[in-house]
């Protein structure tokens, strides 16, 4: 899962030591900088400190929450609660009231373990982790050393989009988990990640600051034609019409009964 880490040089370090490899960083040195990683990569935390700009800043975390709530956000500041100045003190407070609550103090909180402990909580809320819920019962009839690879692609969505790059991470060669997935009664692994990529781009597009183009490319597509071609194939519409006619559980269950489990479906029409 891909954390964006819009804070100091110091501050990242120590970000870095804690939540490495589970979670790969970002960094975003500028607010700028920020927004632009948010829309083109798969970012769905972010660590950020208030104080990135140089002085301690509310308008630029509460454009980020209001464009994207679904990312989730961490403040992570440069001051110990002892300095806390009347500034920064009332930024987070304005923060707080808007429902960013989670808060890590240099000096205090941010142990290794602590920050560990803080980005894997956050991690349980993010979209590929809600989703990857959603879609267990579908993958439990692969084994175990491919489920544990369509499922860390779905953490990290776009990473992963061809049969030999399933095998591959599996340590397989590409006949045999072909031979698996059809044993399961289950498309090809290349379907199983587009479908799972519409899922997931059906859940950030209900972000008001994300567009087609900027989901496609998050999602690793070339062009934003295809992600449309594959809302079409996996959803039967467009991907502007599925982020505004279809609930995420809605997007979900068309997915895993009418695609992921074609044995029943097939049996249920010959019956």
């Amino acid at each position: 899962m891909l954390v964006l880490a819009a804070v100091s040089d110091l501050q990242y370090q120590r970000l870095r030591g804690a939540v490495a490899p589970r979670f790969m960083l970002a960094r975003a040195p500028t607010w700028d900088v920020a927004l632009e990683t948010i829309r083109g990569r798969p970012v769905e935390i972010a660590v950020v400190d208030p104080a990135l700009s140089g002085i301690p800043s509310r308008q630029e975390i509460e454009r980020l929450h209001l464009l994207f709530p679904s990312l989730r956000l961490i403040l992570y500041t440069s001051t110990t609660p002892q300095s806390m100045t009347p500034q920064l003190a009332a930024v987070l407070l304005a923060l707080g009231q808007c429902g960013i609550r989670q808060v890590v103090f240099r000096g205090i909180d941010d142990h290794p373990e602590r920050l560990h402990e803080l980005v894997s909580s956050e991690a349980m809320h993010a979209a590929s982790h809600r989703l990857l819920d959603q879609l267990t019962a579908a993958l439990a009839p692969l084994p175990p050393e491919l489920r544990w690879v369509l499922e860390d692609a779905i953490r990290t969505p776009g990473a992963v989009q061809t049969i030999q790059q399933v095998a591959a991470r599996a340590r397989v060669d590409r006949g045999t988990c072909a031979r698996w997935f059809t044993r399961a009664g289950l498309p090809s692994p290349r379907d199983i990640l587009a479908a799972a990529r519409v899922l997931y781009a059906h859940r950030v597009l209900q972000d008001p600051g994300f567009t087609i183009e900027d989901v496609a490319k998050r999602l690793g597509y070339a062009q934003a034609k295809t992600l449309q071609q594959h809302a079409r194939k996996y959803l039967g519409l467009t991907a502007g019409e599925m982020s505004l006619s279809l609930s995420a559980d809605e997007a979900t269950a068309r997915i895993v009964q009418g695609f992921l489990t074609p044995v029943r479906r097939s049996a249920a029409t010959a019956s």
